[in-house]
């Protein structure tokens, strides 16, 4: 029998697994990070926030630049972070780029009252994605409105899109839940009682309506909404594992702000080591071929206790 989540207890989470997993974790130091990339997972470290974030744009522009009318290729990506987008919006101005056959993929969006929230909600990714980045691109170059494709509730265009066109890298950050998009771990009920699924199981999932756990609400509360947990949505759309392992490349992006220094540790050393295990859905990636994690060196803290 698994403990409870000492956070959470009606739900899975990192805080289940066996405690010395986590207290392996703890101990890693930065260069004990690095040492864990392996064929086909890769840890990069970058020293400035001006790198790391102009390193995630450049992501953007490689992926497009791969775009031909014989075969449209694009990118999955985040709101969290989004500080790239600015950049990601001037690179293709001074640079050019032109994006008729480039695609974009939202990876997820809120869900109110059974809808995906409207294009004006304050929280709103799809707006965040527009305001912040391709309403910034000359029109001359922008990819067209087809080509930009963001989850809805009840359309499957978004499903559809990704059997269509070649997703050169899916690239996104990590919340403290230890999910990429929304692919939180499940409630303990039913089926899931005293297991999570398993890693094959919750890999078939695709782009759907998820319950969020309560760390994934506390979290966005403090991170986009001043800490007003009663104004951030408990259901959200994303974008599921099954498109994920479309993606040819997946790339993590680790500032320090969206997770802790434990979280930081706890992931890459499960990828790493093969630990896959769905109350850390990060860690189904040891499965995946092409996994980049990529850490602001300064943002990575320690795991120790400090009084403040």
């Amino acid at each position: 029998m698994r403990p409870l989540s000492k956070v959470a207890p009606d739900w899975w989470d990192y805080t289940t697994l066996d405690r010395s997993i986590l207290d392996e974790a703890a101990r890693l130091t930065p260069d004990d990070l690095l040492k864990l990339s392996r064929p086909g997972f890769q840890v990069v470290f970058y020293d400035t926030l001006e790198d790391f974030y102009l390193a995630m744009a450049l992501e953007y522009i490689t992926a497009w630049r791969q775009a031909t009318p014989e075969r449209p290729a694009g990118l999955c990506g985040p709101i969290g972070p989004t500080e790239q987008l600015p950049l990601v919006a001037r690179l293709v101005n001074e640079l050019e780029v032109d994006l008729r056959h480039a695609h974009f993929w939202g990876m997820d969006e809120w869900v109110e009252n059974g809808e995906e929230v409207p294009a004006d909600h304050p929280l709103g990714f799809r707006r965040a994605d527009m305001e912040l980045c391709f309403n910034r691109i000359r029109p001359d170059l922008r990819m067209p409105e087809a080509n930009l494709h963001f989850p809805s509730v009840k359309s499957t265009e978004y499903q559809d899109s990704w059997e269509k066109v070649r997703c050169v890298c899916m690239t996104g950050g990590q919340g403290e839940v230890k999910h990429w998009a929304f692919n939180d771990p499940p409630r303990r009920e039913g089926k899931y009682q005293d297991a999570p699924p398993t890693p094959e199981e919750y890999r078939q999932l695709r782009t759907r309506v998820v319950e969020l756990h309560p760390m994934t609400l506390i979290q966005n509360a403090r991170t986009s909404g001043g800490g007003v947990v009663q104004n951030v949505p408990s259901e959200a759309l994303t974008v599921g594992p099954y498109e994920t392992w479309k993606a040819e490349k997946v790339s993590l992006w680790q500032a320090g702000n969206h997770d802790n220094p434990f979280g930081l540790r706890l992931t890459p050393l499960m990828i790493s080591k093969g630990m896959a295990d769905s109350a850390v859905p990060m860690s189904l990636l040891a499965d995946h071929p092409n996994v980049q994690f990529n850490f602001y060196r300064p943002g990575l803290g320690v795991c120790e206790a400090e009084m403040h």
